[in-house]
């Protein structure tokens, strides 16, 4: 690193990911929100459809919600570690038996960030968890997801293909679950392909 960078870094505290506040170092949240995140339960839901089960650690609002936007959007690689770590903390038992596999991004998603969200996540986890990442699937473009109405999520899916032979016990890794439709889209490409069981695990669910 640069000498001026690294005394930059070493004089200026980190920021919280999700408030933007001074946080202690090493660290990406604050004390407030972390205990904020702490607090939060994880929430209720059936899994959407094509999949045997779905769990999520929290409600996608408040410091879920800015943690999402931190990876997705200003590219903090290091909020996955966070997420994975809640993931595996919390999820029952069996949620991560399996092959974890992340959902794939939008090619022209993947080309702009330079990262995909899922597969940082998935790589996280796989560590804290010791299941096996699998990165078999591709998307086939279309629009993204983000600002689409749950109408036009649900009636128009993203179009994913498994691109390499896939688990038998799959685990679909995401950062959010929305309406479903990416999950189940996936879900089903991955039966389709041999899979015999399709689960999921998401750091957060929209109510």
């Amino acid at each position: 690193m640069d000498p001026l960078r690294a005394l930059a870094a070493a004089l200026v505290p980190p920021l919280c990911a999700a408030c933007g506040r001074s946080c202690p170092r090493p660290g990406i949240l604050c004390s407030r929100c972390r205990w904020e995140l702490e607090a939060l339960p994880a929430p209720g839901g059936g899994p959407p459809p094509g999949l045997d089960a779905a769990f999520s650690t929290a409600v996608h609002d408040g410091v879920p919600r800015q943690l999402v936007a931190a990876l997705k959007f200003r590219s903090l690689l290091p909020v996955a570690g966070l997420m994975a770590e809640r993931i595996a903390l919390l999820a029952p038992p069996g949620a991560l038996a399996g092959d974890l596999v992340p959902v794939p991004a939008a090619p022209l998603r993947l080309l702009r960030r330079g990262f995909d969200p899922a597969t940082e996540l998935a790589e996280a986890l796989g560590r804290r968890s010791g299941s096996q990442p699998c990165a078999c699937m591709a998307r086939r473009g279309g629009g993204r997801q983000v600002g689409r109405g749950r109408t036009r999520r649900l009636g128009d899916p993203p179009r994913v293909r498994v691109a390499a032979a896939p688990p038998l016990d799959a685990v679909l890794v995401d950062d959010v679950l929305t309406t479903g439709a990416t999950l189940s889209a996936c879900a089903r490409a991955l039966r389709e392909a041999g899979a015999r069981r399709v689960t999921a695990v998401t750091f957060s669910r929209r109510p």
